[in-house]
């Protein structure tokens, strides 16, 4: 069953009223309108068979039409002068409302990039930042472990002194987003120069490295690249070093504090769609002599979906807003914006299955790949308990 069209960013549920709140300017306006019509005239013709193919051809077509300038700066072919985490809202919104591994392909390229724009020398910047606005490189991030996922402290991959300067990479990483068709790898490591997590470096290496290898690739739900690495006597420049040794930490936290607000629109942008796919639904569906949309059940479902796709979207934008306005650190609203919008677009998506009944678990039908899509926005990049704690903490620190 084809996907219902969209056809711009004002059609009811869809961007519309948002785009008039005050966190937004003119040219955030401009970026949604011409993104929205980009993506619904583009996207419908990328292939999807294949999960490789089809990111590869997302992140050259996302290229080719200027959209990965919003990754960043524009000192090295960027939109803005710094990083915009409203811009790069709109265009995860916008985009998983439409396709998930377009949604994918462009967060890819920010955060597999983002620690190199937050504290990478301007050799690397220079080196590797225009490739990837411009579709030619694609961008992965390293970080998460087997046995250290949320618990970044307990990371067992080290780099070590190695000569000639040069560190040495040993150990493994999995769960790598674009793990198997990444040009480069932001990998994080032990350095030792404290414990736990103040004792980590970010380093940048290359896909082509000797010693790194892709020992397993791992499917899930949704199909995304997702992969297991290797590395084996991966002997990398210190002058891949991002940021000062035993920086890794304060690297990686501050590259999601950046980008995990965006986490957040890519599931409001999945319970976008979801509403709208109900709403034409309920208002079609002919049942007991009228339509699905006239029994009160199906209306307080609506309603109930509305309300959490509205509350998710105004944490969403404020914590961009409050980043983009200067604020050191936006960890808690990061966090509270994460936590809710995809704990929100899991609800909103689970009524919109329940109220296409037996279409809603059919292959092929919107609201299926929906369901799917949105489950693993609950885990990555800090899973919901994890942003509980961290919301908990901050509010604790800030009263003590």
């Amino acid at each position: 069953m084809a996907a219902t069209k969209l056809d711009g960013p004002h059609l009811p549920g869809l961007l519309g009223d948002t785009l008039d709140w005050p966190f937004f300017e003119d040219r955030h306006r401009r970026f949604a309108a011409e993104l929205s019509a980009w993506a619904d005239a583009t996207l419908p013709g990328l292939p999807h068979d294949d999960v490789d193919a089809a990111c590869r051809a997302r992140v050259t077509a996302l290229g080719e039409g200027g959209f990965l300038r919003a990754v960043v700066p524009e000192a090295y072919g960027g939109l803005n002068p710094a990083l915009d985490v409203r811009t790069l809202c709109l265009a995860r919104e916008i985009l998983a409302a439409r396709d998930g591994l377009a949604d994918f392909s462009f967060a890819m390229q920010g955060l597999g990039t983002g620690a190199i724009t937050v504290a990478g020398s301007d050799a690397l910047k220079q080196r590797i930042l225009p490739g990837v606005c411009e579709g030619a490189r694609i961008a992965a991030f390293a970080l998460s472990e087997k046995e250290a996922g949320s618990d970044v402290a307990a990371m067992a991959t080290t780099a070590t002194p190695d000569g000639n300067g040069h560190v040495r990479i040993d150990g493994e990483k999995s769960w790598i987003s674009n793990g198997g068709i990444a040009d480069h790898y932001v990998v994080f490591a032990r350095t030792g120069e404290a414990p736990g997590a103040r004792g980590l470096s970010a380093f940048l290496v290359e896909a082509d490295n000797p010693g790194l290898s892709v020992t397993e690739r791992i499917e899930v739900i949704a199909p995304h690249p997702l992969a297991t690495l290797r590395f084996e006597a991966c002997r990398v420049p210190v002058e891949n070093r991002i940021g000062g040794p035993g920086d890794g930490f304060k690297v990686a936290m501050a590259t999601l504090d950046i980008f995990r607000s965006t986490v957040g629109a890519a599931a409001l942008g999945f319970a976008r769609r979801a509403l709208h796919e109900t709403i034409s639904h309920a208002s079609t569906r002919k049942l007991f002599g009228g339509t699905l949309g006239d029994l009160q059940l199906s209306q307080a479902a609506i309603a109930d979906s509305a309300a959490e796709v509205d509350a998710a979207a105004l944490l969403v934008y404020r914590a961009a807003w409050t980043k983009d306005r200067g604020a050191a650190r936006v960890t808690r609203e990061a966090a509270l914006a994460k936590l809710v919008a995809t704990e929100n677009a899991q609800s909103v998506i689970d009524r919109a299955v329940q109220i296409h009944g037996g279409l809603g678990v059919t292959k092929g039908v919107k609201v299926e790949e929906l369901y799917r899509e949105i489950r693993a926005l609950r885990i990555y990049e800090g899973a919901s308990e994890v942003q509980k704690v961290v919301i908990a903490r901050d509010l604790l620190k800030a009263k003590s």
